[in-house]
């Protein structure tokens, strides 16, 4: 499940980004999507792919990692997200759900690093 409002479009200096049309209060999820998990080997040979960029990892022990399905791929880094994601490993879903209010026109962003205030460095900035 997608909002219908949601789109992806080109995002200056990050390549694509998901963007809305409309208003959207906090709190309110705005995507459901599926995961395709894959195991520990699996992950050593994913992260030798573009994929290691777009997987997340999975699991209590976070001992696995998956793909979404969707536009969950497409959404952009920021420390100071307005979006943050669940996983619900049970069902083999993840939810985006907006943090803040966003503004029609804005850029959804997701902390990488899980929660959605977490300043700690992702790994293209500890470089």
């Amino acid at each position: 499940m997608v909002l219908p409002f949601l789109f992806i479009a080109p995002a200056p200096g990050r390549g694509r980004g998901v963007f809305t049309t409309e208003d959207i209060d906090r709190g309110i999820t705005i995507e459901v999507s599926p995961v395709i998990v894959m195991s520990r080997e699996e992950r050593t040979l994913l992260d030798q792919t573009l994929l290691h960029d777009y997987i997340f990892e999975w699991g209590e022990r976070r001992d696995q990692c998956c793909m979404a399905l969707g536009y969950v791929p497409v959404y952009n880094h920021s420390y100071e997200s307005n979006c943050e994601y669940e996983m619900d490993y049970e069902q083999l879903l993840i939810r985006i759900v907006t943090v803040r209010p966003v503004g029609a026109g804005e850029e959804l962003l997701i902390n990488y690093n899980g929660d959605w205030n977490d300043p700690a460095p992702v790994w293209f900035d500890a470089k």
